[in-house]
């Protein structure tokens, strides 16, 4: 057990709480997922506390749920995330700004010029999430009926990355000469044109934007089934998991170290950031309150659409009482249907138990008082269960507050938690390296 280790911390700020309650909480604010003012102030605070960067999810369809759930969902309006974190980087200097950006639903030559352009707006502080997009409703929006099969997604997502690489690599560093005397921009010897045909895509290149301050934007992903860790394994430098628990963190921070090293691949150069759900108290039992209070909100018919859209399947016409039938395979995220049927079997819960899980965040919680939640990271830390986590506040503005102005300090006091940003971009945050261009 290596205890010089220091964790790395983000924040999930997109919605801004992942509980479907937060916004009725007392003194939260309604609208903080879409109050672009407030939202300038968390990012802010984030910044002053020396998190290593902002994440912003991103769906590209209304939830995917009945009605009567999706009125009560403070989601069904966001911001577009690489909009928001553009502006964003004009308020900040030194927090990363991650985005989510689909594989499935968008198109390399596009996300590699958005990413770029963030990079150098930002001075070297962009990262992509990338997703292969499980919501069925999204391939609506896009001029498919259906979604496509969830492994050929992945093989999909491995060529598209591949792509977005190769065209943040269109130019040399050193490419842009701009010799004034001689009227020569740049120079034609130091660009790349990709020409890349392969089974799903087709882009010339090169890409119109200066290789990226970083060389590439860092490169996250967050899939937990076979096929999403293999491709984080040869691809991600920072995985955003879902274990709840210590152990089973453990055992998924093995398996892709391992994994990556397999592929070829330092496994220092792969962060592993949990999601974790935060609610601070002046004593745990009080912690324990504020987060029944909270769970109270969670309407059940709120609760059962997001049971649904985890499942990939609806579950409504069952009693709610009763336990949760067998769900068949489907083009949802396996992972995480993998998570909430798991959750139903080892704790015997109802449909009705589960539907308030599902709404109130069932994954893993840090409920406790400033000094227990920091063991409980600090212990996730040294056990290598994880390389730092990526916190989700119980309610905005309080939730965020309290963890900057309480955990933050107790986590600096044990020297497991940076004071100063040690340097300017992502990557140094991180500790990770910058890449070579494949091409120069």
């Amino acid at each position: 057990m290596d205890r010089s280790r220091k964790l790395h911390l983000g924040a999930f700020m997109r919605p801004v709480s992942i509980h479907t309650g937060a916004w009725r909480y007392p003194g939260a604010m309604p609208d903080a997922n879409f109050n672009f003012p407030a939202i300038k102030k968390f990012i802010q605070k984030l910044e002053h506390a020396k998190f290593d960067a902002f994440f912003m999810a991103d769906h590209l369809a209304v939830l995917d749920m009945p009605m009567d759930a999706l009125k009560r969902s403070h989601t069904v309006t966001s911001f577009e995330p690489l909009t928001l974190l553009s502006a964003l980087a004009a308020a900040t200097d030194r927090i990363g700004l991650v985005a989510t950006a689909s594989t499935t639903f968008d198109e390399p030559y596009h996300v590699a010029r958005r990413f770029a352009s963030l990079d150098h707006i930002s001075g070297g502080r962009a990262g992509w999430n990338i997703v292969t997009t499980a919501n069925p409703d999204a391939a609506l929006n896009f001029g498919y009926e259906s979604q496509m099969d969830h492994d050929e997604r992945y093989v999909r997502a491995h060529e598209f990355c591949d792509v977005v690489t190769g065209l943040w690599d269109s130019f040399a560093d050193d490419a842009f000469v701009r010799d004034i005397d001689d009227g020569v921009y740049f120079d034609p010897d130091r660009m790349h044109v990709l020409n890349h045909k392969g089974p799903s895509l087709s882009v010339r290149g090169p890409l119109n934007i200066a290789r990226p301050i970083q060389g590439w934007p860092v490169l996250v992903q967050a899939g937990a089934s076979e096929a999403g860790r293999q491709f984080a394994a040869e691809t991600a430098e920072v995985i955003f998991a879902a274990e709840r628990t210590l152990e089973s963190g453990k055992a998924f921070y093995r398996d892709l170290k391992d994994r990556a090293q397999k592929a070829g691949r330092d496994p220092a150069h792969l962060k592993i950031l949990p999601a974790a759900f935060v609610v601070i108290g002046e004593t745990v039992e009080g912690a324990q309150a504020r987060r029944a209070q909270l769970d109270s909100l969670v309407h059940y018919d709120s609760g059962i659409g997001s049971l649904n859209s985890m499942l990939g399947y609806d579950v409504s016409s069952f009693d709610p009482d009763g336990p949760l039938p067998d769900i068949p395979e489907t083009n949802a995220s396996r992972s995480a249907r993998a998570r909430i049927t798991e959750l139903a079997r080892t704790e015997n819960l109802s449909i009705r138990q589960l539907a308030q899980r599902a709404g109130s965040y069932a994954g893993l919680a840090f409920v406790g008082t400033p000094t227990s939640i920091a063991d409980e990271m600090e212990q996730w830390l040294i056990e290598e269960g994880s390389d730092g986590f990526n916190i989700m506040f119980s309610w905005l503005p309080e939730g965020l507050d309290e963890f900057v102005e309480k955990v933050v300090p107790e986590l600096q006091r044990r020297g497991i938690f940076r004071r100063e940003y040690e340097g300017m971009t992502l990557r140094e945050h991180l500790g990770l390296p910058r890449p070579p261009n494949r091409f120069f």
